[in-house]
């Protein structure tokens, strides 16, 4: 996440505090509001932009466990720009998978996006292997599209992780390509399951990852949201 100040804790009267242990919705709502007031008060201010992102994207999640998604939308949107500007892709790659859970039209682009920006640089692969569960969901089954998500998922938690969450993070990503598996081509046993990986290439990172790539652009189509060329071009070269 992006090294911004920000206050962990705002101070809460007498009164927040009785309605803050009441229920854990209640607890959000309290705590929206002091961001809310928080956000206001910088508003009035200048060369805070990246604090007021920071901002945004928490009340956006926080919106978002409530079943708030009009509201959510907006906060998680205008957030992205300026985590990218800033370069805090791992911030950029989480207001676009709230984007994408708000279920508007741009869901398949947000979803896509993020998926880009979380295989691209070195974010947390917890979250990279959740925005990539996405791609799974909205593909259909007999598409090619799981399957070289659910590889990508796995070959970055074996490559980002280590020790503990490393084997608990790779639990969750075989399994997941065990799943499309299942439900791409009947795999029922191991040996069904290690055929079918080297028949779709899903071994091979240097062309899954392409292909990936090919389902990232069906996602977004022309709606990106940032110049991912010029990003690419400031990566360093690893050859």
């Amino acid at each position: 996440m992006s090294d911004t100040p920000f206050p962990e804790s705002l101070p809460l009267s007498d009164a927040e505090r009785k309605l803050f242990d009441k229920t854990p919705d209640a607890a959000a709502e309290v705590r929206m509001a002091k961001l809310e007031e928080h956000l206001t008060q910088l508003d009035a201010t200048s060369d805070n932009t990246l604090e007021r992102a920071t901002i945004s994207l928490e009340l956006a999640g926080m919106l978002l466990d409530l079943d708030r998604k009009a509201e959510a939308y907006p906060k998680a949107r205008t957030a992205i720009d300026i985590f990218i500007n800033a370069e805090q892709f791992e911030d950029a790659a989480m207001a676009c998978q709230y984007v994408y859970l708000c279920d508007n039209e741009d869901a398949l682009a947000a979803a896509g996006q993020a998926a880009w920006l979380a295989v691209t640089y070195p974010i947390d692969p917890r979250l990279t292997a959740n925005i990539l569960t996405h791609i799974v969901d909205e593909t259909p089954d007999e598409s090619d599209g799981a399957a070289v998500a659910a590889a990508t998922a796995h070959y970055i938690a074996d490559l980002r992780s280590t020790g503990a969450d490393q084997e608990e993070l790779t639990l969750f990503t075989g399994g997941l390509l065990a799943r499309v598996a299942r439900r791409h081509s009947n795999v029922q046993n191991k040996t069904m399951f290690d055929l079918w990986v080297e028949r779709l290439e899903l071994d091979q990172p240097e062309k899954f990852l392409v292909r990936l790539r090919n389902v990232i652009d069906v996602m977004v189509q022309t709606d990106w949201w940032f110049d991912y060329e010029k990003l690419q071009q400031a990566l360093p070269d690893t050859e």
